[in-house]
């Protein structure tokens, strides 16, 4: 029976992975920080663990790991955060002799997941970006402030979800905002806004050792929260070869290995799809993916086990698939146009990331992640701090 570890198991995305590989009869085990964690509760999670934070513990889990991966004959491993993900990869001579570990190089996943070093590498590339400005000096803004076309979005360099993003709509409150930011993400990046009307696009992808795409999946944003840009609360599945082309040199250019998510929203100005941001991990829609019949989690283990896979690139258009608890609840909460959403919040029709009725205690993980947040630090951070 094929044996997988799955790290990370607080997410919807980790969730996705147990459910694949569980229902095609592996051995999964699946492990947090915390024992409140979603993917901890799933039918087709054979084994539970709970370890050392890889964020505020390092050393400690890393001690756990290899002693878990000593004892236990597993196959692959699969961390799903990019925290751990990094973390895992930097001691990759130490874990990979213990089982296969199919994700890129830790120095190259930094640079890429580093907005300021994407935006400058497909500025002088010639990629279409959103108007950027980088600042590496606090004594850059008072200079900046009247050159700024308002209103424009500051972005920490280093996050994920809409942490640290804020807008500013004035030149009077672009310094005092910057430096808000900054106290918690130095030197965040600060870029023109899209106006609304373009469509926001996922690439999702996987490459083989030799850096060829052997899967890729393309999907719309139909809803995010916050509502103004964040995580995608719906989704649907599309085709969109233009997109699909840049995200696939991207990676071809950095020789990049393994699973990987690039961001794009079209600028209804003038129509053109413009590259926001690289994900160089797992990514919080996986679940449509499997839904539309590209499994990433089982194409990344039998690439991993059999060193290369027949390249999948069809799939399901229109499959819609949402993140409804709390995600598109909050949406429709804070969307002054609540009654008038197509597709309507109460269409009971669309697949969900967490409800299932063949697996249906997940739910109860995640509402019991709710007693974390009252008392843990950690929690605390990744849900609190925008």
């Amino acid at each position: 029976m094929p044996r997988v570890l799955i790290l990370d198991g607080l997410w919807n995305k980790t969730l996705a992975a147990v459910r694949a590989l569980g229902r095609r009869g592996f051995h999964v085990a699946a492990g947090e920080w915390t024992r409140f964690a979603t993917a901890l509760f799933s039918n087709y999670c054979s084994k539970r663990l709970i370890y050392p934070s890889p964020k505020e513990r390092p050393a400690r889990f890393l001690d756990w790991l290899e002693d878990e991966l000593k004892k236990n004959n597993y196959d692959v491993l699969m961390p799903m955060e990019f925290t751990t993900q990094t973390l895992i990869t930097s001691q990759i001579e130490r874990l990979s002799k213990y089982c296969h570990i199919p994700f890129a190089n830790v120095d190259l996943a930094l640079r890429l997941h580093n907005k300021a070093f994407l935006m400058k590498y497909a500025r002088e590339k010639g990629f279409d970006i959103p108007k950027t400005y980088i600042i590496d000096d606090i004594g850059q803004l008072n200079a900046l402030i009247d050159e700024l076309p308002y209103p424009v979005v500051i972005k920490p360099r280093m996050s994920s979800g809409a942490r640290g993003i804020k807008y500013v709509s004035r030149k009077d409150n672009f310094i005092k905002t910057y430096k808000k930011v900054h106290k918690h993400y130095e030197f965040p990046i600060v870029q023109e806004f899209i106006p609304d009307g373009g469509d926001a696009m996922g690439v999702c992808l996987l490459l083989n050792n030799e850096s060829e795409v052997r899967a890729s999946f393309v999907y719309k944003r139909l809803r995010e929260y916050p509502v103004r840009g964040g995580p995608s609360t719906l989704r649907a599945s599309i085709k969109r070869d233009d997109v699909r082309y840049i995200a696939e040199s991207l990676l071809r250019y950095f020789k990049w290995t393994g699973v990987a998510h690039i961001e794009f929203k079209v600028d209804p100005r003038d129509g053109t799809p413009k590259l926001l941001e690289i994900n160089p991990r797992f990514w919080g829609s996986l679940q449509l993916a499997i839904d539309s019949g590209v499994d990433f989690p089982y194409l990344l283990y039998k690439l991993a086990m059999d060193g290369d896979i027949d390249p999948v690139t069809e799939y399901k258009t229109g499959v819609m698939c949402r993140w409804i608890i709390p995600g598109d609840m909050l949406h429709f909460i804070m969307n002054p146009n609540r009654f008038s959403m197509k597709p309507g919040f109460f269409n009971m029709k669309i697949k969900d990331d967490l409800l299932s009725l063949r697996d249906p205690m997940p739910v109860i993980g995640r509402l019991s992640s709710i007693i974390t947040l009252l008392y843990d630090k950690e929690m605390q951070d990744i849900v609190l701090r925008r």
